[in-house]
């Protein structure tokens, strides 16, 4: 142990919301709390300390006309990285981006798989697109290509009635979310309408992204089955713009997308009060750039979400959803570091100090 590089971290380690300690050591890449004896080589770093960010809903390897190069894909993990997102569920990508599990320097990643999407109802190049009678067998497909997730497009535009409609009947929703947990793979789907959530819900789905259509009658529904969403606000505030673009072909759609977007802070703050877990998203990686992790959250705030909570939401209870260690002794050392308390002020996440990721100082 002695001839291993040593990182020790002081000022304020954020363990968990409440569990603040003044030290922690990083050995082996793997975080203690135990002082090492005989180290050298001893680098120090002081601030306040969280686990690496949470980004719950991305995309690495896909921009807005699909997959993209090696290169794209690796400067799109950079960014994330810099912005201090060290772990990442990828919602959706026809990329294969394994390559990155072999880099220590790039953020780790859990994938869903491709989209899935009914035959010219979603965005071309991105996913899967099939009809119902194929959706068991393409969501075990894509159970055994992930790493636990699923991703379904639950709804998009019907060109033919001019709005957002269900992609999917329900008996083929329940068949394929039943097989996806068979395989031991929980099942998201990209909603923003308010008649695709009851079906996929009562079907057993495990997340809900974007949500906007959550109404008073929902909400009681996704509390009692412990459905979380991930609102990506970053990516709802670009719903007037695609509303205008689409006015002259389709004003009832363009309307409905406006609407979505004028609640969007209701429906979110709505859904926290009434318990459902809310976690970090940003969309990135089609149509919106890497690296917005810090603002995502402040929109959570600006939501009416307590910043603690908001938070919470892309490190400690985001990890632990996802099935991640967060700073406890062992844990791969992915951190991030501050000048100041992001409880307090969650802007401070903007600014990294520090970003450690299995256990080096990203320079």
């Amino acid at each position: 142990m002695s001839d291993q590089p040593v990182l020790h971290v002081k000022g304020r380690v954020l363990v968990g919301p409440q569990d603040v300690r003044d030290e922690l050591w990083v050995v082996g890449g793997r975080v203690s709390y135990d002082r090492p004896t005989g180290a050298r080589d001893v680098r120090t770093v002081q601030g306040w300390a969280l686990p690496g960010l949470v980004d719950a809903h991305c995309h690495v390897g896909l921009d807005a006309h699909g997959p993209v190069d090696a290169e794209t894909a690796e400067k799109q993990a950079l960014t994330d990285r810099e912005a201090g997102t060290l772990l990442m569920r990828d919602a959706g990508s026809p990329s294969d981006t394994r390559w990155i599990d072999d880099r220590a320097d790039l953020p780790k990643i859990i994938r869903a798989g491709r989209h899935i999407a009914r035959t010219r109802r979603y965005i071309r190049n991105y996913a899967w697109e099939i009809e119902p009678d194929d959706l068991v067998a393409y969501v075990a497909q894509e159970a055994r290509r992930g790493d636990g997730w699923v991703k379904l497009v639950g709804d998009w535009i019907d060109r033919e009635v001019g709005d957002l409609s269900p992609c999917w009947p329900r008996e083929a929703v329940e068949a394929a979310i039943a097989e996806a947990h068979r395989l031991g793979a929980r099942v998201t789907a990209h909603c923003f309408a308010e008649n695709s959530l009851r079906d996929l819900v009562e079907s057993g789905i495990d997340c809900v992204e974007h949500a906007t259509g959550l109404t008073e009658d929902l909400i009681p529904l996704f509390a009692e089955r412990g459905v979380a969403i991930v609102p990506t606000l970053v990516n709802i505030a670009t719903f007037p713009q695609l509303a205008a673009g689409g006015e002259s072909k389709f004003p009832k759609w363009s309307a409905h997308m406006r609407r979505l977007h004028e609640r969007r802070y209701d429906t979110v703050r709505s859904a926290y009060d009434a318990g459902i877990p809310v976690f970090v998203g940003t969309d990135a990686g089609g149509s919106l750039p890497h690296g917005l992790v810090a603002a995502e959250v402040a929109e959570l705030v600006t939501a009416g979400i307590p910043p603690i909570e908001a938070l919470a939401a892309t490190s400690w209870s985001a990890r632990a959803w996802l099935g991640r260690p967060g700073l406890e002794e062992g844990a791969p050392a992915d951190l991030v570091v501050y000048d100041a308390d992001p409880r307090a002020e969650v802007g401070v996440l903007a600014a990294p100090r520090r970003v450690v990721l299995n256990g080096a100082v990203v320079e």
